[in-house]
């Protein structure tokens, strides 16, 4: 499963790492509705499966032990015993995990980081969640939550993050911000006629990320601008995943990157030129996520097999 801040999203794996069915629902609010929202599609596919176990993968910080979130920017988790309540609910083992460290594991297990020695994992969505991985292992560093991308600061008392700080990378390279942008730029230009401000009529809350990409491929330009801003976005934070951990892949993952045509060749591209040393050192190969917007949820499920095969030990986890 891959619980994130816009929708619940489960699919049944085989031992190949391929998706056999899937289930999804919108993300509530309360704690206690997003877990009956978690429960009710793990009911839903068991009826037509025979399932032995769960991985969770949620948009926020997993504590040490995998069995606690203590924050989620996007869901209304706070220091709670996530995996002990959900197992209570239906009666099956799971094993919880950051998302984009799941999708991480996923993509080295089955897709687009296989082999690879020193791989990161960036995955936009309605934020942006990252993921490491040290010759296949987990890095979490000290206290099991790095390491946490997407809100690194990139525009300092730029816009405002449901995380508390302002100006983090997420607010300018996700779903959420490709909106925001768009609608900063429909509100400079309020008498242009364009796709995109038909569509949305002047309501600035029916502008989506995905509404957006739509009206990119059409042709809008002011879509198109918004995605140009994403592109830019992007190749600033991969310089600086590049300057900080020098991986030999980065595997672009998330919701977003559905519409990676539209905007990863030109971030490709400012990357290239804005790493320290720029010409003078390898790059890091950019690809999208093989399994796509499914890659935490193949990557969960193979974690869950993990724990199955060694009750009571973490595995795949460097310090």
């Amino acid at each position: 499963m891959d619980v994130g801040g816009t929708s619940v999203r489960a699919g049944v794996v085989d031992e190949h790492g391929s998706l056999m069915d899937t289930a999804r629902v919108g993300t509530p609010g309360e704690e206690d509705a997003l877990e009956d929202a978690i429960a009710g599609v793990i009911e839903d596919l068991r009826d037509r499966h025979d399932v032995s176990g769960v991985g969770l993968a949620v948009a926020g910080f997993v504590a040490k032990d995998r069995r606690t979130v203590m924050f989620a920017p996007h869901l209304s988790w706070r220091a709670a015993p996530v995996a002990e309540r959900i197992e209570k609910r239906v009666g099956l083992p799971v094993t919880l995990e950051h998302d984009a460290n799941a999708a991480a594991v996923g993509e080295f297990r089955f897709g687009a980081a296989r082999g690879a020695h020193v791989a990161a994992l960036v995955a936009l969505g309605t934020g942006i969640g990252a993921g490491l991985l040290l010759d296949g292992k987990i890095y979490r560093g000290a206290h099991g939550v790095a390491p946490e991308l997407g809100h690194l600061t990139v525009v300092p008392g730029g816009r405002a993050c449901p995380c508390g700080k302002y100006g983090c990378w997420e607010r300018y390279c996700s779903g959420t911000a490709l909106a925001a942008t768009a609608v900063e730029l429909l509100a400079r230009h309020p008498g242009r006629s364009t796709v995109l401000a038909r569509e949305t009529r002047g309501d600035p809350g029916s502008v989506t990320g995905r509404r957006v990409a739509g009206a990119a491929r059409d042709g809008d330009p002011i879509a198109q601008r918004a995605m140009a801003e994403l592109a830019k976005w992007l190749a600033e934070g991969l310089a600086l995943v590049a300057d900080v951990f020098d991986p030999e892949i980065i595997v672009i993952g998330g919701g977003v990157s559905e519409s990676a045509p539209l905007f990863l060749d030109e971030a490709r591209e400012h990357y290239a030129g804005k790493i320290t040393g720029a010409g003078h050192r390898p790059l890091a190969r950019i690809r999208t996520a093989h399994h796509g917007d499914d890659t935490a949820i193949v990557g969960a499920a193979a974690l869950a097999v993990d724990a199955a095969k060694a009750p009571g030990a973490e595995v795949g986890v460097t310090g």
